[in-house]
């Protein structure tokens, strides 16, 4: 390969690429292959399984009611891979299709039947019931779900009703019994406020029976002037994309809310029924939601296998979870009771979550709000959770008269409403809050915390690669850095006058910002190590993402491995590079990680001639991170933490239990053991986490202690 060949090589051929949407599919069979995995216990498997069906219900509420858009506005530019939306909805459409078939023969022939084994029947069909369980099941139809239900009929004096997205119902064929012969439709919801995992008691283990299936069987009682002909569950899922023209918008906050309404009746996409619905019926649903014949599902199975995850959260089944992975431990260099900033001016703490617990974060925020000497706190929510301490520790920074600056992205999409509600409540408590940019979303995660000290103001930072969600923290990896470095305290003064006053400065000293330099700063640094190659000097890449479609970048990584850097990329999701292309990816792998946590963490790595740099950041390789988002990439410079971030890559390029390796052919291969030792990185992170609170512990009783017993 002359070095020459990246000058007249073209690397914008489609062929070059794979499509985001079929990439990101190959994603959601990856978490099957987890559902399927019979080393897992049985109850992870379900919990997988219910994931993948999560997943996808975003998937056609977002991307493919956005191709749809595309199609129907008659739409046709092709993608980097060479397809126009209408090719790449035939294609997703057959992809879809296979996956969903997929799902159901798991569920049907692998975890039923181990449900069985281990004393747990689910009754599929409600005809199953033995008397005993009819009886049960019918008065608990009585005294629970019939007060809650609403029956509706359909003819000339009531219309066709509106059917919620994502819900569940019942339609049914019914004939008068006064003896008509017409047959007319009627429909009733099944309740999202009920639990759908019913319970029957007996001497078994367990016996369980869904919410649907006891509203069927007593669904006559629902319309008794009437004759059930038959009555099939059914479920629709509709265009979720918010559409809001920003510069149009007086106040986003109320137009966020209007299409939030929208989002409950946008355009059906795609109809799931139980298979074998009656034709009759099936007609009557099409021919209201005005749905082709390619966005039907025929399932053979219950609906929504999200039911799953409540199934997991049940008592009394520890013996079917795993019990392998330990509970966030204590972040050595942070002790719960000593003060947080002390610790940050001992030099920069880096943590790991959720290995290492969030808490420390959460404490940040909340000893800066009850400081005397702290006179602001700034910070940009993107997600937060349902009970956040982080909110509550911000309207208690107010209160005590601290400049309180919050940026609430109320764009965070399916956390609007969430947002919306923080947006208000930390308004009325006095803090200002800033909601984002127009048509950019802020997805940085940065806090700054400004203190009064004997030499003068001193600023205090926390950076981070996820959100400020104590909930997520306990199941997203993410790495988070908490300094006291006068240059980034400089930038992130900077970058919070940019979100409220759009000033932006004239330079940067650590921190890289998206939308404006984040792509470039990345284009150098790939530019830099392929100079490098070329120059037969050390280079070499190692980047760590959830995924990677942004073209430009992708053309820079081919031109760097042309000319002989070696690439290691791990990325959990969407991946449109593709590897192993002679002359063009060859010096490219490709791995995926799907365990136990979800991987959120960016970490990029570039050797440098053998003066190796390090950065996190919040963003992905995609344009919608590096273009049209505010994001931020920081180096970590402390040698003890660059050891760190390089110990947590090389453990995962060492994953032999949970990594997918992405094959030439763009299929994706479990990696195996191939004689090597058995190795989970995420397990082998909790180990660790553990083992270093453990010797911090050690070392800090033994202080205490020593000289107690010396005086005895």
């Amino acid at each position: 390969m002359g070095n020459g060949m990246s000058e007249i090589e073209d690397f914008s051929k489609a062929e070059y690429y794979t499509n985001r949407e079929l990439s990101w599919l190959l994603f959601d069979k990856r978490v099957l292959s987890e559902a399927m995995d019979e080393q897992l216990p049985l109850f992870e498997r379900l919990k997988f399984l219910s994931i993948t069906a999560s997943n996808l219900d975003e998937f056609f509420m977002v991307r493919v009611a956005s191709l749809k858009d595309m199609v129907n506005a008659g739409y046709s530019k092709k993608d980097i891979a060479g397809l126009t939306p209408g090719m790449q909805l035939e294609k997703v459409n057959q992809k879809t299709h296979e996956l969903v078939k997929q799902q159901y023969d798991t569920y049907n022939n692998c975890l039923l039947p181990q449900l069985m084994e281990n004393g747990i029947r689910l009754i599929s069909h409600h005809e199953d019931l033995t008397e005993d369980e009819g009886a049960y099941v019918d008065k608990y139809f009585a005294d629970n779900v019939y007060p809650v239900l609403t029956p509706m009929a359909v003819d000339s004096s009531r219309p066709f009703p509106l059917i919620r997205n994502k819900s569940l119902n019942i339609g049914a064929l019914v004939r008068k019994k006064s003896g008509e012969e017409e047959l007319e439709f009627a429909t009733v919801q099944v309740p999202s406020v009920l639990s759908r995992i019913v319970t029957i008691p007996g001497e078994e283990r367990c016996r369980v029976i869904l919410l649907e299936e006891v509203i069927e069987r007593n669904i006559h009682k629902l319309f008794l002037n009437y004759d059930i002909v038959c009555a099939y569950p059914f479920r629709i899922m509709r265009n979720a994309d918010l559409s809001i023209e920003e510069e149009e918008t007086e106040d986003l906050l109320k137009e966020i809310e209007k299409q939030l309404k929208k989002r409950q009746w946008g355009q059906a996409i795609r109809l799931e029924v139980e298979s074998g619905m009656d034709l009759r019926l099936l007609k009557i649903i099409l021919s209201d939601l005005h749905i082709g014949e390619e966005d039907i599902y025929p399932i053979d199975g219950p609906l929504d296998l999200t039911f799953l995850m409540k199934m997991y959260a049940m008592e009394g089944f520890d013996d079917l979870k795993e019990h392998s992975y330990h509970e966030p431990q204590p972040v050595p260099e942070l002790p719960e009771d000593e003060n947080v900033f002390e610790k940050i001016r001992e030099g920069d703490i880096l943590m790991f979550h959720p290995y290492q617990t969030f808490e420390p974060v959460v404490r940040f925020i909340a000893q800066a709000a009850k400081d005397p000497d702290v006179l602001a706190i700034k910070q940009t929510l993107y997600r937060v959770s349902g009970n956040s301490p982080i909110i509550a520790a911000l309207e208690q920074a107010a209160d005590n008269g601290k400049q309180v600056s919050v940026l609430v992205e109320l764009k965070a999409r399916f956390d609007e409403e969430n947002n919306i509600v923080w947006a208000r409540r930390l308004e009325k408590a006095g803090c200002h809050v800033i909601y984002g940019l127009v048509g950019l979303k802020t997805h940085s995660k940065i806090t700054l915390v400004v203190r009064r000290e004997e030499n003068g103001i001193r600023r205090y930072v926390h950076l981070g690669t996820g959100n400020y969600n104590d909930s997520t923290a306990k199941l997203y990896t993410d790495l988070g850095l908490l300094t006291c470095s006068e240059t980034i305290g400089e930038d992130a003064t900077a970058v919070f006058n940019m979100l409220s006053g759009y000033s932006e400065p004239r330079s940067w000293n650590k921190l890289s910002l998206a939308p404006l330099w984040l792509k470039d700063k990345f284009l150098y640094l790939i530019n830099r190590e392929k100079e490098y190659a070329r120059q037969g000097r050390e280079a070499k890449i190692i980047a760590k993402m959830n995924a990677l479609c942004d073209k430009d970048i992708i053309e820079a990584l081919y031109e760097a491995s042309v000319a002989g850097v070696k690439i290691e990329l791990i990325i959990r999701g969407i991946c449109c590079l593709r590897v192993g292309m002679p002359g063009i990816s060859e010096n490219i792998s490709v791995r995926s990680i799907v365990g136990n946590y979800l991987e959120h963490a960016r970490i990029f790595y570039f050797e440098n001639d053998g003066r190796p740099e390090y950065y996190c950041a919040s963003a992905d390789w995609m344009p919608r991170n590096l273009e049209r988002r505010v994001e931020i990439m920081f180096p970590i410079e402390k040698p003890a933490l660059q050891q760190k971030i390089m110990h947590i890559l090389q453990s995962q390029l060492s994953d032999t239990v949970k990594a997918h390796m992405l094959l030439p052919d763009g299929t994706y291969e479990k990696v195996g053991k191939q004689d090597k030792e058995a190795f989970n990185s995420q397990l082998s992170f909790c180990k660790e986490a553990k083992s270093e609170a453990r010797k911090k512990k050690d070392s800090t009783d033994r202080r205490v202690f020593i000289p107690e017993t010396n005086h005895r």
